[in-house]
């Protein structure tokens, strides 16, 4: 069981600035190095092996070896979900949020959280589904409906065999304020939008950029003229 303690010693972890930055720094879904999560928090290599064994012994890291290198990512997207949270609680206390230049505005567009889409275009396309009768809401959350898998299906989204996360699953955008798709639907989505070349990512950040492709085929399918 749970207990205070052990919730205490979760929020210490992640509370740390320098933990923090490399918490962020992993929530693009993809692994990287001790070497590089050191100069994304601005510090030397043996201090970042020292915050990374902390991260990795409390559960919110998992590290795989390949070769000479050791490759850290989130331990679960729940992981990415709390910090997704966690900026939505900061964003509520700033006077309004910030928009300083053409990363922030790409940011908020369109980016990659964890695994699935957030951002405008996220929250549009799952505000999209639910209007087209392909999600449900429920008390408890929300689920992919009768047509929604035979419309994900026709996308070449096979959800019917596929087992392990929740199949559909809400995350509060931090940005918008409302839900994203998130679940194996929303990370099959975004592996969708990046393997059809609908959507880049931005060399450096969590930012996508929508392609005339990305335009035309969520138009089509969605709708949405990002």
């Amino acid at each position: 069981m749970v207990t205070i303690v052990n919730l205490a010693e979760t929020a210490t972890l992640i509370g740390d600035p320098t933990r923090t930055a490399m918490l962020f720094t992993l929530m693009d879904g993809r692994a990287f190095t001790a070497g590089e999560l050191a100069r994304a928090a601005g510090i030397s290599a043996p201090t970042a092996s020292s915050h990374l064994a902390q991260l990795c012994a409390g559960g919110l890291l998992s590290v795989e070896r390949q070769g000479r290198h050791r490759y850290f990512r989130l331990a679960a997207p729940e992981i990415a979900s709390i910090l997704e949270g966690l900026l939505v609680v900061t964003a509520h206390r700033l006077p309004a949020i910030p928009r300083t230049g053409p990363r922030d505005r790409a940011m908020r567009h369109a980016r990659i959280c964890y695994d699935h889409l957030a951002g405008e275009v996220g929250v549009a396309l799952f505000a999209r589904m639910v209007a087209q009768g392909h999600v449900r809401l429920a008390e408890n959350g929300a689920e992919i409906t009768g047509p929604g898998a035979r419309f994900l299906a026709d996308l070449g989204i096979d959800m019917t065999h596929q087992r392990g996360a929740p199949a559909c699953r809400l995350c509060l955008d931090w940005t918008e304020r409302r839900h994203h798709l998130a679940g194996r639907a929303g990370a099959a989505l975004c592996r969708l939008a990046l393997d059809s070349g609908w959507m880049r990512r931005v060399e450096g950040t969590r930012a996508l950029n929508v392609t005339p492709t990305g335009i035309a085929a969520l138009r089509k399918h969605f709708a949405l003229a990002p």
